[in-house]
């Protein structure tokens, strides 16, 4: 009786104890699975639209990249041989490798511009705020506009660039006949496109760097070099992963600069990886061997993706720490 008088003194001590607002775990549990099942409703129709317009067309591309199909024929299953056929291609092999040439150029071209041009701004620039319209300008313009517009400058006729190259002595850019004038231009063409979208990550980024730091480096006695070095670049390295990340995957999905500036002409020497699968599909109508590049650049965007993730990651840890 005594044992069982101070058991029940202490189930009533620790009753006592446990806070007003604290519940079991199994309660808590329940009110969890009770929140989420009363979400449901409102969120189902998010994850409907996700599964019909992301999820089951690229189930269906994975399902056609394995069967040879074209029109007026029932789809027959090869296995892995479309995508056999297009690694030994030779046009595909070029046009991947335009692909990583201009994404590799031209992105780190973008990022170092972008870079200079917010810390141009940021440093308090004359008459800035009456200048960024013009910088964030090429981003409200449309592609077919922009093509056209370079079009018309680069022409080899009447083109104002060729014309002031000219009076200066210098070669044309002879972009409709010599394959790596035609790069050159789409790179260029997509850096001016793109810009605006890095300059504006990075320049907000800058301004969200304290000034406080800059002052004690300077009352430090450090040089504007050694500041950029330790406090700029340090503190905008998410962000310029983060612009690397987006202008990566976007590069690689180059589309409409390559077609509507050369078509990937002349004799398919500025072929992307993008031309190259609407040719596949729409000009040679070969539906499987399109399907197969499609999953190709899905799996190389995603492999560039989990390398700038995984770096991203790391320095957020290493802040952390």
């Amino acid at each position: 009786m005594p044992e069982i008088a101070q058991s029940g003194r202490g189930r009533r001590a620790t009753a006592r104890r446990m806070p007003a607002g604290d519940k079991p775990a199994g309660s808590r549990r329940s009110d969890v699975l009770d929140r989420v099942g009363r979400a449901l409703p409102f969120l189902a129709p998010v994850h409907l639209l996700v599964l019909s317009v992301i999820v089951l067309p690229a189930l269906y591309v994975g399902w056609l990249s394995l069967h040879a199909s074209t029109f007026g024929q029932e789809p027959s299953y090869v296995g892995l041989a479309n995508y056999g056929k297009i690694l030994s291609d030779p046009y595909f092999l070029r046009s991947l490798g335009n692909t990583l040439l201009i994404v590799v150029v031209a992105v780190h071209l973008e990022l170092a511009a972008g870079l200079g041009i917010a810390l141009l701004f940021a440093s308090g620039l004359p008459g800035g705020r009456f200048l960024l319209p013009a910088v964030l300008a090429p981003y409200a313009i449309s592609e077919v506009t922009a093509v056209a517009m370079w079009r018309f400058l680069f022409d080899l006729d009447v083109g104002p660039v060729t014309l002031a190259m000219q009076a200066l002595s210098l070669p044309a850019i002879e972009w409709s006949v010599l394959p790596m004038h035609g790069l050159i231009i789409v790179g260029l063409l997509t850096i001016w496109l793109h810009l605006p979208f890095t300059f504006i990550i990075l320049y907000a980024a800058r301004l969200g760097i304290p000034g406080e730091l800059y002052e004690a480096a300077r009352m430090d006695g450090a040089t504007p070099a050694q500041a950029f070095r330790r406090i700029t670049l340090p503190l905008l390295a998410p962000a310029m992963l983060i612009a690397l990340l987006f202008r990566y995957i976007f590069a690689f999905r180059l589309f409409s600069e390559v077609w509507l500036m050369t078509q990937g002409g002349p004799a398919r020497s500025t072929e992307v990886v993008a031309v190259y699968l609407y040719l596949e599909a729409f000009r040679y109508n070969a539906f499987g061997t399109a399907a197969a590049t499609a999953w190709i650049m899905v799996v190389v965007s995603l492999l560039l993706g989990a390398g700038y993730i995984w770096l991203l990651r790391r320095q957020m840890v290493s802040d952390v720490r």
